[in-house]
């Protein structure tokens, strides 16, 4: 390390002369000091003022420079080192070298670019004030040779994370660029191109996740970026397919976007894709197309025009699906469907073979996302039918117990929904439900939930509520007498919560009219 010293103290001096074979020395020693010790070395480099040099050591025309890179992409593997990077004016010469025709300088460069912005916020935000958006751009603009462009795609990925680059990026005019790439490539068959193309349309997709550089992209739904992306979701390329869902699920995350695309026949095309991808189809272009269907029936006006369109019967011919991450949008798209629509939820809820499914993946212990999302459908079946056959249906199919368990879940939204839904069945079906509420042990549940202070407001409320629905039961009623629910309730009457306490005194009167 002593020698690191000398040999930094030197290389400041050569730095100035620009005598090359001393400074290829220098760097040499530097390297090698890396190779042996990255972080420490890295830490005296830092220490010593060093990197504000390299900016001008950083030129095309010396041979020292793909070192003077290499170095760079080195000390940036460690996270402390790349602000220091940037601010060191590292940025704008770096990019300037993608120019290059030398291909260890271009190597280095990519290497030294890329692993400055790698997994740090921090240095892209620093990015942001730099013009690097602006300078890739011009240069990929300029490239025709494969090897360059995939450089500075391996840039540019993990630049466009962040949202601020990703409006500069659009801004500059990337998006033009990319279309076209994929104008140019999606009929070859090339190896390269085909890997281009999936780049190309990867990074649209990225550009899309940023809401001001989606919105920018989107001009109303009349834009030409839209329509382009639209065309790519009839197209024979299964990447263009699942880049064109995924864009159109991006553009669908406010419901002014949602409600133009519903109205301007998107539903159609992508119930088109889903039925090209039913029998042995691509598992990515389904969990994609379900994507875009799931976020376009959020908005309220949405859901009887996608309903009556034949979403839930596309849908429903992916129930036969092994695969977890379809199956979770499966389920996530019928239960933005039924929200607040009646007649989908019942006829859904009459439906056995979908009802029978859902209490399987209520099971999936592997699959947390599905099993909370089975959970979270069987309880909208009844909550949006408030229907007896849709109970009936669930009782038949063995699905309480699944209820009873979700009203115990970590999550409150997940708790409520399903006290809700267990209120109805007690209010309207409670003699076909009896002996499964027993079994799964509900009113001990109740117990619980009501003695643990922890139990957020609407939680205690409902199982209130829940209590006195479950009186009309003989056996029910022995259960909440024999468990002293009382103490627990009166308790409750003092409750900061108006609506609890409210309830906690009617509960109390109904426990001891029954007593």
């Amino acid at each position: 390390m002593d020698n690191l010293s000398d040999t930094l103290k030197k290389l400041k001096i050569t730095a100035v002369d620009r005598t090359e074979d001393s400074l290829e020395g220098c760097l040499d020693c530097l390297l090698q000091a890396l190779a042996q010790n990255n972080m420490e070395t890295s830490e005296k480099i830092q220490g010593s003022g060093i990197l504000q040099l390299f900016a001008s050591l950083l030129i095309p025309q010396s041979s020292c420079t793909a070192k003077v890179a290499n170095i760079i992409a080195e000390v940036a593997k460690n996270e402390f080192m790349r602000i220091p990077c940037v601010d060191a004016g590292l940025i704008s010469p770096l990019v300037q070298l993608l120019n290059s025709k030398d291909q260890e300088v271009l190597l280095q460069t990519g290497r030294a670019l890329g692993n400055i912005c790698y997994d740090s916020q921090s240095s892209k935000e620093q990015f942001a004030s730099t013009n690097i958006a602006e300078e890739l751009v011009k240069l990929f603009k300029k490239q025709i040779e494969h090897d360059k462009r995939e450089m500075i795609f391996e840039v540019l990925a993990p630049l466009a994370e962040n949202d601020a680059i990703k409006l500069q990026l659009v801004e500059a005019g990337l998006v033009e660029c990319l279309l076209e790439i994929v104008q140019q490539k999606v009929d070859s068959d090339k190896e390269d191109d085909i890997a281009e193309l999936k780049t190309a349309s990867d990074l649209m997709v990225l550009l899309l996740l940023g809401d001001e550089s989606m919105q920018k992209l989107f001009e109303g739904g009349k834009g030409n970026v839209f329509q382009r992306v639209l065309s790519w979701i009839p197209s024979n390329n299964h990447q263009l397919q699942l880049a064109g869902a995924l864009a159109i699920a991006n553009f669908a995350r406010n419901d002014g976007n949602c409600i133009h695309m519903v109205d301007n026949g998107i539903v159609e095309k992508l119930m088109d894709l889903l039925d090209r991808h039913v029998e042995d189809g691509n598992v990515t272009v389904q969990h994609a197309a379900l994507s875009a269907l799931r976020n376009l029936a959020i908005p309220v006006v949405n859901k009887a025009k996608m309903l009556s369109a034949g979403v839930t019967e596309a849908v429903l011919k992916f129930l036969k699906s092994e695969m977890p991450p379809v199956q979770f949008k499966l389920l996530g798209t019928l239960r933005m469907l039924i929200d607040a629509q009646a007649e989908a939820a019942e006829q859904l809820g009459k439906n056995v073979k979908l009802v029978e499914r859902l209490v399987e993946w209520c099971e999936a212990k592997d699959h947390a996302g599905v099993m909370g999302e089975s959970n979270r459908l069987l309880s909208a079946l009844i909550r949006h039918s408030k229907s007896k056959d849709v109970i009936k249906t669930i009782v038949q199919s063995g699905g309480i117990k699944h209820l009873v368990t979700m009203a115990t879940s970590e999550h409150v939204i997940m708790q409520n929904e399903a006290l809700v839904a267990l209120a109805l069945i007690a209010a309207l079906e409670l003699g076909t439900a009896e002996k499964d509420l027993e079994s799964a042990k509900l009113v001990q549940i109740l117990h619980r939930l009501l003695a643990d202070e922890r139990s957020a407001p609407e939680i205690k409320y409902n199982s209130m509520v829940l209590i006195c629905a479950l009186m009309g039961s003989e056996s029910l009623h022995k259960e909440v007498q024999d468990l002293a629910f009382l103490d627990v309730v009166s308790k409750l009457r003092s409750h900061e919560n108006k609506s609890v306490a409210q309830q906690a005194s009617l509960t109390e009167q109904r426990l001891t009219v029954d007593s």
